[in-house]
């Protein structure tokens, strides 16, 4: 009787101890679909594929874009490749890199047209064009938005004491500043991203008239956009749509483009994982993203490596 007993209370442990593993795994795995957002982007997929034709119909239609130019690494840069803008007005891109911090020139096919120094700047991490002939630089350590002309000699070295310039310390610590950056020209209205700890979206409006001397700045917290739409663990870019007047949101870690109307809702998505826009692999650190005028899509990975996405009808 004594050893039946026994063995009645070692199946016993045997089952806790394979019931409590169960239950821990269960809830690992209840923890990583949570960080990684991936109830919410099987919901948005499942909304999707239930309502395609009006899903695609929205916007931007990020799932219509595929890749025409694929890790490119960009010749004379050798590392920290972050933030990227379009300049309608000479036709170019511009990308910053925050160490040592300088300014590129690109083409649409991620061609080196010129590099820039940045004199007595820090921590460059988020580009705009504001129109004009004009460039805004996000530091992200000082949490500072500085306006610069567009370079106009090959070469030309760009002083910070040049520069006109705002300080926000919104929310921010040390090295946890600005990271992204999107123009709203019509509207004169400014987005910024901050990446994590917390991930922050805020609008900025009046930002290149107040630069300017006629201030009158309104800053707008969008965390509610945050917190119902934003599916990804990071924020590392924002880019501002004219055509639509949608934002589109950069994650690097989530790996993932996130697109939202002008009321904050979500209304489509991109993976830039492997296989996804006909990727062969994935975009590993995406730091910086932006539209021309032609509607072309364009991204900047570090260390160096520059995308190109074409949408298709």
């Amino acid at each position: 009787m004594l050893n039946v007993l026994k063995g009645h209370l070692g199946r016993l442990a045997d089952v806790r101890l394979w019931a409590g593993a169960l239950l821990l795994f269960v809830l690992l795995m209840a923890y990583q679909v949570r960080a990684l957002h991936l109830d919410d982007r099987f919901y948005y997929w499942m909304q999707s594929e239930l309502d395609r034709t009006t899903w695609e119909s929205r916007g931007v239609q990020l799932l219509k874009f595929h890749v025409t130019v694929e890790a490119k690494p960009v010749a004379g840069v050798s590392d920290n490749l972050s933030g990227l803008t379009f300049d309608g007005d000479l036709d170019r891109l511009w990308g910053v890199i925050n160490n040592p911090e300088q300014l590129v020139a690109l083409d649409a096919q991620g061609n080196l047209l010129g590099k820039y120094a940045l004199s007595g700047f820090q921590d460059v991490e988020g580009i705009a064009y504001l129109g004009d002939g004009l460039l805004l630089l996000a530091e992200e350590r000082t949490h500072a938005l500085l306006a610069v002309p567009v370079p106009a000699v090959d070469g030309q070295v760009i002083d910070r004491r040049d520069a006109r310039g705002l300080t926000l310390s919104l929310d921010a610590g040390d090295n946890d500043g600005f990271e992204g950056l999107g123009y709203d020209s019509e509207g004169d209205r400014l987005f910024v991203v901050k990446e994590h700890s917390p991930m922050k979206l805020y609008e900025i409006r009046g930002l290149k008239r107040s630069l300017f001397g006629q201030f009158g700045l309104e800053v707008i917290d969008r965390q509610r956009w945050i917190d119902d739409s934003v599916m990804a663990t990071d924020l590392s870019s924002v880019e501002y749509d004219a055509r639509t007047g949608h934002l589109i949101l950069l994650s690097d870690e989530s790996k993932l483009l996130m697109e939202l109307d002008a009321e904050g809702k979500l209304v489509g998505y991109r993976s830039l994982d492997s296989g996804s826009a006909n990727l062969k692999d994935d975009i590993g650190q995406g730091e910086g993203l932006t539209f021309d005028d032609r509607g072309n899509l364009f991204v900047v990975s570090e260390p160096n490596l520059f995308y190109a996405f074409r949408r298709e009808n």
